[in-house]
């Protein structure tokens, strides 16, 4: 079967051509627990998130390239199960969170990148996540969600991030580079730090960390030297986590309301596990995402994992 999926993979990415600068591009991420069980559907639920992405102009005389994205994105989540009709056995709160984000990417020559975004939005029932998740429900004709009137209540959203990686490691061959990063997370909504390592494995020598789809950075135009160019890799990505804050669990501090409220486990370990490659203008992804516990007693204390799925076309 690996095998099988080996040739696929490889065979795709070759029907794209290089030699293509394309300085705009359209993304769309979805992330749900379905998506590696048909019978899970519990804590972080689902996410969506369409995103634009752009190649400035003008540039610093330490970048490679400065790229700006703007983001809508949508989260969900729930107890153990979202037909809980009783309100003592909410394990988590049911919580949604839905925001717009504006990003830099400045890639520095150096094999370094700095991302800084700025979200507002809000949490809460003006997310109308109750209603994303019963629209689903009723396509897949699942049960009725039940306890959305125990969710965390309406607060304003605003959070700021900063993430930082750099490319430490690499083979002779380039088919294999280790990358560390780092995220920090402050606001309304999260408030956390975070730090590891991608490593990738290329099915073909691999792109730099200035120009490729792992990064986001494969975005091109007449100041800068680079193509569009031809990947396929797998790539697994271990972090550790501190958690300081976190609303969809505790509740807003801007509003102290919300019947349901639980306590965070600060230390957390997430590990991703994927695949991404080119096919012409247009970049594909599949991760399976596992995490230890976010939260105290739930009811399930092996950890949560889900499905991440991408989709990204090219512009000139």
């Amino acid at each position: 079967m690996k095998n099988y999926i080996y040739i696929f993979v490889l065979s795709v990415s070759y029907l794209t051509t290089s030699q293509e600068k394309f300085s705009k591009e359209l993304s769309f991420i979805a992330e749900n627990d379905l998506f590696v069980s048909t019978f899970q559907d519990r804590y972080y639920s689902s996410g969506l998130f369409l995103s634009y992405r752009y190649l400035s102009k003008s540039k610093g005389t330490s970048l490679e390239k400065r790229i700006f994205k703007w983001e809508l994105g949508h989260k969900i989540y729930t107890p153990y199960k979202s037909t809980i009709t009783n309100v003592v056995d909410h394990d988590r709160p049911f919580a949604g969170y839905l925001y717009g984000s504006f990003g830099i990417d400045r890639v520095y020559k150096k094999n370094q990148l700095l991302n800084t975004s700025l979200q507002i939005g809000v949490i809460g029932p003006n997310s109308f996540a109750r209603e994303m998740q019963q629209f689903t429900h009723d396509v897949y004709d699942f049960r009725k969600a039940i306890g959305w009137k125990y969710q965390i209540k309406n607060a304003l959203a605003l959070n700021f991030s900063f993430n930082y990686l750099k490319t430490i490691l690499k083979t002779k061959k380039n088919h294999i580079d280790v990358t560390w990063v780092n995220h920090l997370n402050f606001g309304s909504i999260f408030t956390n730090t975070a730090s590891g390592v991608n490593t990738r494995i290329g099915i073909k020598p691999l792109q730099k960390l200035t120009n490729t789809i792992a990064f986001n950075t494969h975005l091109n135009n007449a100041q800068n030297n680079s193509f569009k160019e031809i990947e396929s890799f797998f790539y697994i990505k271990p972090m550790i986590s501190y958690v300081f804050y976190d609303a969809t669990l505790q509740g807003s501090f801007l509003n102290k309301k919300s019947p349901v409220t639980k306590e965070i486990v600060p230390v957390v370990f997430n590990t991703e596990i994927g695949l991404r490659f080119t096919v012409n203008r247009l970049n594909f992804g599949y991760a399976f995402i596992y995490n230890t516990n976010k939260s105290k007693e739930l009811r399930y204390s092996n950890g949560h994992k889900y499905g991440r799925i991408t989709l990204n076309y090219l512009l000139y």
